[in-house]
């Protein structure tokens, strides 16, 4: 009679008779354990903490060539962030200037004839555009083909490039002027030779005093007062204002302005220049220039931001070397640790945590190099707006370009040399070769 017992699965296996249910081989034990069935040792992880002291000590058991390496990254990083805060600091003062001197003035000047010739805006120009209700204040200089000079020995030819206005007594408001010294023309003082000198012509003549007298149109002029330079009408630095009756009496002006500066409401200037030629010259409007002087500012202002593209262009170029030579440092670093990655190899560090290593010491090296470079940038900044007298703007944006593109270069530069390091074979990096 046939033994029905069940008998349990290892006394089974153990008298060859096959499960029912067949067992599936266990894939990762090959993986866990050796070619004699031994099990594998599990490489140790490394922590972020660990990461950054085995990094950081290469760099410390060599400072002189961290030094020269971050340098290089610094001085990059310092011009991308001079040039970037300097452009910026000139385009805040810039802002305040014209928010000091306001952007609703606008520039009347006769233009050209149909046969080509200069015009010529008639005498009663300034009180046309004075009609235009949202017009606020309306100032005209003529020209009165004189020329100014310090004395009467002074060759008649050597101008200096100066020229003698014929200027109204709210031309000075008008234009956001201010003035350096003595006073500005009034009623009591427009019908008398009197003279007001611009920031220029005062450096060219030399004089400064009120008081001092200056030859113009044959004959002396008291000077009675000095312009600090104007922005928005560069033209009257170099240009010597007196009075319009002094300068029909005495230099034989025609009353025809060359010039006219009008200020007007801030939401109305558009309007304002619309009709302007028609209310300065209404039977040829078309001989009429009409121009906002603030449009120049701020057409220099993209002028300079041009510059400023092609310097921080130069400043990459700078950065790219620092790259370079951080790269050049790693190589070499490598090379001449060869004996410590054989160790570090052979007891247990896998590839992987060697190029970690190499990859982390570059970062870092780099770091400095940024942060040392964000450093010198903002102080160039600051000392060359200090002495400019501009505000000091410094965007954030441009420290954390800075930083982050040496961050880049760092890890881009480290990681040739750290696969390299990753590569080498226990046996080879120990024995030297």
């Amino acid at each position: 009679m046939t033994d029905r017992t069940h008998t349990p699965g290892p006394a089974r296996e153990e008298a060859g008779t096959s499960s029912p249910f067949p067992v599936r081989p266990d894939r990762n034990r090959s993986r866990r354990t050796g070619a004699r069935g031994r099990p594998r040792p599990r490489p140790a992880r490394l922590r972020p903490a660990d990461v950054v002291r085995l990094g950081s000590t290469g760099l410390r058991t060599r400072p002189l060539r961290v030094f020269l390496s971050a340098l290089g990254i610094a001085i990059g990083v310092a011009a991308m962030i001079a040039v970037v805060g300097i452009s910026g600091s000139g385009q805040a003062e810039v802002d305040r200037r014209l928010d000091a001197l306001g952007t609703n003035l606008l520039r009347v000047a006769p233009g050209e004839s149909l046969s080509g010739e200069k015009a010529e805006l008639p005498e009663e120009s300034v009180a046309m555009v004075r009609r235009i209700p949202p017009v606020r204040e309306v100032a005209a200089t003529g020209e009165t083909g004189a020329h100014v000079y310090r004395n009467e020995r002074i060759a008649i030819g050597r101008t200096g490039s100066l020229s003698v206005l014929a200027a109204d007594t709210g031309l000075l408001p008008a234009v956001g002027g201010r003035l350096r010294e003595g006073r500005w023309l009034d009623s009591a003082t427009e019908e008398y030779p009197a003279v007001v000198l611009g920031a220029t012509a005062a450096q060219r003549l030399d004089v400064y005093r009120p008081g001092t007298r200056v030859w113009i149109g044959g004959r002396w002029f008291s000077l009675i007062g000095v312009l600090d330079p104007v922005p928005l009408a560069p033209e009257l630095d170099s240009a010597a204002l007196v009075g319009r009756p002094a300068a029909r009496t005495y230099l034989r002006f025609d009353g025809h302005p060359s010039t006219v500066y009008v200020r007007a409401e801030d939401n109305r200037v558009a309007a304002v220049r619309d009709v302007l030629p028609a209310s300065a010259y209404p039977e040829k409007p078309g001989e009429v220039r009409v121009s906002r002087p603030s449009d120049a500012l701020a057409a220099r202002e993209a002028t300079e931001s041009a510059l400023t593209g092609l310097l921080l262009g130069l400043g990459g170029v700078a950065l790219l070397v620092g790259g370079v030579g951080v790269g050049n440092t790693m190589v070499i670093s490598v090379l001449e640790r060869r004996t410590e990655i054989g160790l570090r190899r052979a007891l247990g560090a896998t590839r992987a945590q060697i190029r970690t290593q190499f990859v982390m010491e570059s970062l870092l090296l780099s770091l400095i190099g940024g942060l040392a470079g964000t450093v010198l940038g903002t102080l160039i900044t600051s000392g060359y707006a200090l002495s400019r007298d501009w505000p000091t703007v410094v965007p954030a944006w441009a420290s954390a370009a800075g930083i982050g593109s040496t961050l880049f270069i760092g890890a881009a530069a480290g990681l040739y040399p750290a696969v390299r390091a990753s590569r080498l074979a226990p046996t080879r990096a120990l024995a030297g070769t």
